[in-house]
């Protein structure tokens, strides 16, 4: 009997025994068993090779990028180049010259062309005094530069020219970042000093009426063509003087060119012109720059041309579609901190106007109860924007601003108000590529407990990206038989509807 007490016999371990359970037989060589080389050693096992991981093609990349991001400088300006810079050096010599010669007043009532005309032979001389000599294509170019600077926005009316730019940013007279195609770039523009950059600020807001300075430090404005305006100046802004323009496109967008452009699919801009149609309670919900204005105006092509629409916003950039729309805009208080009227005054007011619909641009605060007052009181149709991540947090939110305003009503009461009074809301979300998509179209159904209840229609579903950084996703309808067909239904729309929504 061995030392662990098994007999070497034939129930062993001796030579040609049976193993047990859980006992390794010998490895086989060459030219035959272990045993049969007359019990020599087992031969040594290989080395293991330890498991390779599951490959991952996009951990490899995720890793090179972020090692890029870490070791990558940050480009702080940029400046002109070439024929772009060699104008801009002119300018500043020939500019003091001009300004001599000129009247600013009697230049103030000249259109641009006329300007341009007059300026010609004293931009001339002046060159001439300087003993520069130009080709006609720097002679225009000049004349150009030099007339922006008199009438316009000075270095901004090069970008605000540009059809491709959606949104410029002053960051200070040094550093101007642009968007293009979603995307952000640094521009070469560049302004004389912090004063020229203040001047340029302050005739963009006093076009609007409204004032930039140090003790009215933050101003909202905008531009003739309709592009919103954010102005704020120091003590606040530590850089300088900062502009924000958002640029509005001079074509106006339809549901149709937001499908086209990829925001949505076939049968959810169906939808939602059977939405904006039938006079659904819409709210548009996003974060900044997501596309809830442009999806505001696409909305209003499909309302009625005989319904009278109010619009109200803080700074006004809707630019509906329809024949009878009146647009009504807030005012700041005046220097002695009285007269500000506000959205919420804005759409008490519109009440007695004899509204069909009412649209705000945003709501922010209290205005929010007096907004679903109106929905609930006939003026279906009604919409407005608001800041959030997803449908049900625009639910919240609203609760929110109702709540932060001095309205003794239980939260309770709010929510049934809601629920009643809006039908749909539509998500909008500016995705990490750049684009722009509608991802999600949701009914407000009702109440349940108190707890607001809501369907999707409709949900955009993240699938894969491109290897140049392309967001690849889909649209899916729920199959969901709409809440709001009844609604559809009094304006003939009901079938088209479903066979949307399934």
């Amino acid at each position: 009997m061995s030392a662990f007490g098994r007999r070497n016999g034939p129930g062993g371990f001796g030579a040609g025994a049976k193993p047990q359970f859980g006992v390794a037989r010998p490895m086989q060589g060459a030219g035959g068993g272990a045993a049969a080389q007359g019990g020599e050693q087992f031969p040594p096992l290989p080395e293991a090779e330890a498991p390779e991981p599951a490959h991952n093609p996009n951990k490899g990349d995720a890793m090179a990028r972020l090692a890029d991001r870490m070791n990558s400088t940050v480009e702080g300006t940029k400046q002109a180049e070439g024929f772009e810079a060699s104008v801009h050096k002119i300018k500043e010599q020939v500019l003091p010259r001009l300004l001599e010669r000129v009247d600013p007043e009697a230049a103030a009532t000249l259109t641009k062309d006329e300007l341009a005309e007059e300026f010609r032979p004293i931009i001339m001389e002046v060159l001439a005094e300087l003993k520069i000599t130009l080709n006609r294509r720097e002679q225009f170019a000049l004349e150009k530069v030099l007339i922006d600077e008199l009438l316009g926005f000075g270095p901004l009316e090069e970008l605000l020219g540009d059809p491709d730019v959606s949104d410029i940013m002053v960051n200070g007279p040094d550093q101007t970042y642009i968007e293009k195609k979603g995307r952000l770039q640094l521009s070469s523009i560049r302004f004389r000093d912090e004063q020229h950059l203040f001047q340029i600020a302050q005739r963009i807001v006093n076009q609007v009426g409204r004032r930039v300075d140090q003790t009215t430090p933050l101003a909202d404005a905008r531009l003739k063509d309709g592009s919103r305006v954010n102005v704020i100046v120091p003590p606040l802004s530590l850089r300088g003087t900062a502009i924000s323009i958002r640029k509005f496109s001079e074509k106006p967008i339809t549901i149709d060119m937001l499908r086209d452009f990829g925001s949505m699919n076939d049968r959810m801009a169906t939808a939602l012109k059977i939405a904006g149609a039938c006079r659904f309670n819409i709210v548009i919900s996003g974060g900044t720059g997501s596309g809830k204005t442009t999806m505001l105006n696409a909305l209003s092509k499909m309302i009625d041309p005989g319904e009278r629409v109010l619009t109200i916003e803080d700074a006004a950039e809707l630019r509906l579609q329809q024949p009878h729309w009146l647009p009504l805009e807030t005012r700041p208080p005046n220097l002695e901190g009285q007269g500000a009227i506000t959205i919420g005054d804005l759409v008490k007011n519109a009440l007695r106007m004899r509204p069909d619909r009412i649209i705000l641009g945003e709501i922010r605060g209290a205005e929010c109860f007096d907004l679903l007052a109106a929905m609930n009181t006939g003026h279906d149709g009604s919409m407005c924007t608001l800041h959030a991540n997803s449908p049900r947090e625009c639910l919240g939110r609203m609760e929110n601003m109702i709540l932060m305003g001095d309205i003794k009503i239980p939260k309770e009461a709010i929510s049934r108000q809601i629920a009643e009074s809006v039908d749909l809301i539509v998500q909008v979300k500016r995705l990490r590529d750049g684009s722009r998509r509608t991802t999600n179209i949701t009914e407000v159904i009702g109440m349940e407990g108190d707890v607001i209840v809501t369907q999707e229609l409709f949900k955009f579903e993240y699938l894969d990206e491109t290897e140049d950084g392309k967001i690849i996703g889909e649209w899916r309808a729920s199959g969901l038989r709409p809440y709001t067909l009844e609604k559809a239904r009094q304006f003939g729309f009901d079938q088209a509807f479903l066979e949307a929504c399934l």
